[in-house]
């Protein structure tokens, strides 16, 4: 028989002699290969819902604007309660600057106290005409357009308001009908329309306005000393593909001159949404490998302890060490493999849920493409996470000679003087946890790691939710919606996170209760209760996991700072009291967890278990 069929019914035997474990792995692999997938996919999309909107409004190529330097802004003379005519003819001149072909407006705009269904927020109100714009005129989705009395609201502030086509609303104490919702591709959405511009008032209740449209008139009388008013214009180029440089190349850093903004700018502040899911999934699916490769590593660690037996009977028949260590390389290669296709599946079913730009733009991001690159990425991620964990065991097993592996006798446990002499006057539960601890050292380091692993991803999370609290929290009353989809994001990222941890948890208690049998029966047959034993190998994982917590602080604070070192953000430090609470959490929740299998092994009859010997 050929070494690659003989290999082949090996494994194919072994998987369905273990069904149970394979699943676990296949889990445990798979979801470390769906992040990774998201993460990969997500790259690239966010420019097509953009796309869809300027082409559904007559978006701009350029968004000029000129802001008041006069009173309420602290910037020297004006006229007319905002801009001066030498400024608003700096802006209209740009209607004949080289390469423009159209232009909109320039349309007044103002800031206004806004108040609808008991909650108050700031609203940049935009002065429009009755009649369409032959550029960038909002599209509606609910309801008509601007009349006398009426107003109509950019569609991602009407969901953060609870409002739609027929409610009221007051805008500085006057009273409006909402004639309709809109989307546009002038502006950033809400929250971010400032992007373009704003001039808020220091009284302000938020800084995050949202963009409301109302008549020309209309918006004339609702300027004031502190929300004067600022002209904005739309420019339309031959090649519109130039308009960055368009815009660099006629702004100047003089206070009264127009601001300029190309179409590429707006569409990418458009697409951060999404950018931000794809840097999370991203950072979540090198922590989930990292886990994996633990999990995965103690789980053929166990599985090769428990068949040492069998690797003396194929050396027995003639097997080399080199088809042993195959047998065992090829086994978890094929899972890796299948875990790997299972994982891009359901990562290219779920993009699309998270392709979402939010209320702002039209239409979705769609399917995004599965190209090659990204198969071939999470297929050899996941072999290089099976290798990584299965190399080392693998070998060990194929150099283990053949008659011990026959005998397949109990480990003698090394004698460590200072352990015995610390232990010795312990309580039975902790001298247990501490020899069983000290007679696996590189497990209980595996175990440091997963613990540290689990608890840096969600120190991470409680620093970015203390960043958006102490942010956007207290100042303003409206859901920012770019933070509630990073927060879903966030959360199924630590569910993943916490639920593959628990799992790492469980297979490392297991495989100390099959190594530890005939030590824990021994102990027992010296007068050690099951209670005792089953409280030393609960310890022995909760001592690692107090440390890996710890740990986890530190590396918490390092991942954000890693992530966040190119933008030079302040870092926010979590309330003390959520740190403690995620460290006792993690302690209790690792004991909680350990100590089904550990009351299981110590269960065991000793005299079946001494037998074995």
């Amino acid at each position: 028989m050929g070494r690659i069929r003989v290999i082949t019914r090996l494994v194919a035997r072994d998987l369905r002699r273990r069904r149970g474990e394979a699943v676990l792995m296949l889990i445990t692999i798979m979801a470390a290969s769906t992040t990774l997938t998201l993460g990969l996919i997500l790259h690239g999309v966010t420019s097509q819902p953009y796309a869809q909107t300027r082409a559904a409004t007559r978006g701009p190529d350029v968004v000029a604007n000129v802001f008041p330097t006069g009173p309420g802004t602290g910037k020297g003379p004006t006229e007319s309660n905002g801009v001066s005519a030498r400024q608003l003819a700096a802006l209209t001149t740009l209607d004949h600057a080289p390469g423009v072909t159209g232009h909109s407006g320039p349309y007044p705009v103002t800031w206004a106290l806004l108040r609808a269904h008991g909650t108050t927020a700031t609203a940049e109100v935009e002065g429009r005409d009755a009649a369409a714009a032959s550029l960038d005129q909002p599209k509606l989705t609910q309801g008509s357009w601007v009349h006398p009395g009426e107003v109509v609201v950019e569609r991602s502030f009407a969901d953060a308001l609870g409002i739609g086509a027929g409610d009221r609303m007051t805008l500085n104490g006057r009273s409006f009908r909402v004639a309709g919702v809109a989307v546009t591709a002038a502006f950033v959405p809400y929250p971010n329309v400032c992007f373009t511009g704003c001039i808020i008032k220091a009284n302000e209740t938020t800084t995050q306005p949202g963009l409301v449209w109302v008549t020309g008139a209309t918006a004339h009388s609702l300027a004031t000393t502190g929300g004067p008013l600022t002209y904005f214009l739309n420019l339309k180029l031959a090649h519109p593909g130039r308009a960055d440089a368009f815009a660099n190349a006629n702004t100047t850093p003089s206070a009264s001159a127009p601001f300029l903004t190309g179409w590429q700018d707006i569409s990418q502040q458009d697409g951060n949404v999404v950018r931000n899911e794809e840097l999370v999934m991203m950072v979540a699916s090198w922590l989930l490998c990292l886990l994996a490769v633990a999990s995965v590593a103690v789980l053929v660690a166990g599985r090769v302890a428990d068949q040492i037996r069998r690797v003396g009977l194929l050396k027995a028949v003639g097997a080399t060490p080199a088809l042993v260590a195959a047998v065992f390389l090829a086994e978890y290669l094929v899972l890796a493999l299948v875990a790997a296709a299972a994982g891009l599946i359901a990562g290219r079913l779920v993009a699309p849920l998270l392709t979402s730009p939010g209320a702002g733009l039209l239409g979705i991001a769609g399917a995004p493409p599965m190209s090659l690159s990204t198969v071939i990425v999470v297929a050899c991620v996941a072999l290089a996470v099976a290798a990584v964990a299965t190399l080392l065991p693998a070998v060990r097993a194929a150099r283990t000679s053949t008659v011990p592996a026959l005998a397949d006798a109990a480990r003698p446990p090394r004698r460590h003087g200072w352990l015995v002499a610390i232990s010795a006057r312990l309580p039975v539960p902790l001298l247990l946890a501490l020899r069983l601890a000290g007679r696996r050292p590189r497990r209980v380091l595996l175990s440091v790691f997963s613990v540290a692993v689990t608890v840096s991803g969600i120190v991470a999370v409680l620093i970015v939710h203390a960043h958006d609290d102490r942010r956007f929290g207290a100042a303003s009353p409206l859901a920012d919606p770019r933070i509630v989809r990073l927060n879903q994001v966030m959360t199924v990222f630590t569910v993943a996170l916490v639920a593959l941890a628990a799992v790492n948890a469980l297979l490392i208690t297991w495989a100390m209760v099959v190594d530890a049998r005939r030590s824990s029966a021994v102990a027992r047959a010296l007068g050690a209760t099951p209670g005792q034993v089953s409280a030393g190998l609960s310890g022995a994982q909760v001592l690692p996991a107090l440390i890996g917590a710890l740990l986890g602080i530190p590396g918490g604070f390092g991942l954000v700072s890693a992530i966040r070192h190119s933008a030079g953000s302040v870092i926010t430090t979590p309330p003390i009291w959520w740190l403690a609470a995620v460290v006792l959490g993690t302690v209790v929740v690792v004991a909680a967890l350990t100590a089904v299998p550990a009351r299981i092994g110590a269960r065991r009859s000793v005299a079946v278990v001494l037998q074995t010997d």
